[in-house]
Parts: C-alpha cells; sequence; structure tokens
C-alpha cells in the first residue's frame, strides 16, 4: 500500500490554554511533508500528549487549575473549529486529564490513529497540509495556564495512485 521515503520522525507543537471552558487552537504545517503530484503522504505512528503548568517545572494540576477540573486535547486533520466526537473522521488523536481537588489523576487517550498497530504499515495516513489541534480546560487559576505538547511520530510515505485517491476522497468526505 505504502513505501516509506523517510524513517519516523517527531513533530511537535505546543497548545497554552490561558482560559476556561474555551478553545484554544494550534496547528502543525504538513506542506512539506505532503505532496499531491508525488502522492506523498504523513503516515502517523503514534501521538503522545504532555501536560504541564505555566512554566515547565510548575506542578500542572495543582497549580494551575487550582482545584478539580478536566482537560480536553485533540488532533484532526480537518479544521473542525472546536472539539470533535469521537467517530469524525477528521480524528487523528485525541486525550483527556482529570484531575480531583484530592489530587488524584487519571488520564483518558484514545487508541488513534487507527489504533496504532505494531506492523510497518500500521498508523494514520494524512494527505491534507495541516494538523490540527484543539485544547480546552474545565478550570484554570487566576494568571495561570495550562500547557500541552503534542508529539507526532511519523514517516513519509509515497501512496499507490488508487490508495492516495481513496484517502483524498475520504478525507474530503469527511469535511461534510
Amino acid at each position: 500500500m505504502a513505501t516509506k521515503k523517510t524513517s519516523m520522525f517527531t513533530l511537535t507543537e505546543r497548545i497554552t490554554i490561558d482560559a476556561s471552558s474555551t478553545d484554544t487552537f494550534a496547528t502543525i504545517d504538513l506542506g512539506s511533508y505532503v505532496d499531491v503530484g508525488d502522492r506523498q503522504a504523513l503516515q502517523v505512528h503514534s501521538v503522545d500528549f504532555i501536560f504541564e503548568g505555566t512554566t515547565a517545572s510548575e506542578s500542572f494540576p495543582v497549580v494551575a487549575m487550582g482545584g478539580s477540573g478536566v482537560v480536553h486535547v485533540q488532533v484532526t486533520d480537518l479544521n473542525r473549529g472546536g472539539l470533535v466526537f469521537a467517530n469524525d473522521r477528521a480524528m487523528v488523536a485525541s486525550g483527556r486529564l482529570n484531575y480531583d481537588t484530592d489530587g488524584f489523576l487519571s488520564m483518558n487517550t484514545d487508541l488513534y490513529p487507527d489504533n496504532f498497530g505494531k506492523g510497518s504499515d500500521d498508523g494514520r495516513y494524512v494527505v491534507n497540509d495541516a494538523l490540527y489541534l484543539t485544547g480546552r480546560t474545565s478550570a484554570i487559576a487566576a494568571n495561570k495556564a495550562v500547557n500541552i505538547t503534542v508529539r507526532v511520530n511519523a514517516s513519509i510515505v509515497t501512496l499507490g495512485a488508487k490508495d492516495f485517491m481513496a484517502i483524498a476522497i475520504q478525507s474530503t468526505a469527511a469535511d461534510n
């Protein structure tokens, strides 16, 4: 289905959320990695989310959130303008960090892209020119921020003509 052009590499972007109950956005530009003419796509192997406070050394949940709350983060390959349901075809990955006033943390990470897989052909193929990051928190302390670093492990692949067309059509259909 795909021929690898590169080894795996990591793309990184950070979202800084400084207001509660408000979507915050960032993008990862894929223009240098995706080439329609050459049927070149980005194969996403895994996505990691790192939750931090206002600074890299700040104890995130205790200081930044100031109490109990939930932090959501999603990566999509289409700009939906906010958080989406898990059945949205544009969804590449998502995660959630729950924090309560007793200091207990729990984290939910969806098994995307396409359940990762272990083989070299497993993962999510992206043919769009950007990945869109959306973050939201239910609570934030005054003058504080929640920083979420998103690390996308990917490689560049060349797809067959039929495979590239199928992924491009699916991505376009997902926009509706």
